[in-house]
């Protein structure tokens, strides 16, 4: 059974940091790609940064410089690290894990989603 389990999130106030983890079970981890996305009342999810099997890293331009993506393979997990938040970030942050088997075949995994609010 796959799953995705973050954690953090909560109540954060403007300017502040938050720190989320995704532990992952039941998949091959460092054959998937991470990504953390978020969906914010009447919005779109959106990505906001992702993390290849061998390290690279994206950020969307709404947080880059401000977000870090890492993982630690050997832990099965995936960090999103977020600093000068702003309310405009507040969204429930989800987890997600791709391994693309082929042309046509894709594993995609996603986690429940914990909320970060940003307010004072």
């Amino acid at each position: 059974q796959v799953q995705l389990v973050e954690s953090g999130g909560g109540l954060v106030q403007p300017g502040g940091s938050l720190r989320l983890s995704c532990l992952a079970s039941g998949i091959v981890f460092n054959m998937y790609d991470m990504g953390w996305y978020r969906q914010a009342p009447g919005k779109q999810r959106e990505l906001v940064a992702g993390i290849s099997r061998g390290g690279i890293t994206n950020y969307a331009s709404s947080v880059k410089g401000r977000a870090t993506i890492s993982r630690d393979n050997a832990k099965n997990t995936v960090y999103l690290q977020v600093n000068t938040l702003k309310p405009e970030d507040t969204a429930v942050y989800y987890c997600n894990g791709k391994w693309r088997l082929s042309a046509s075949s894709v594993n995609d995994y996603w986690g429940r989603g914990p909320q970060v609010t940003v307010a004072s």
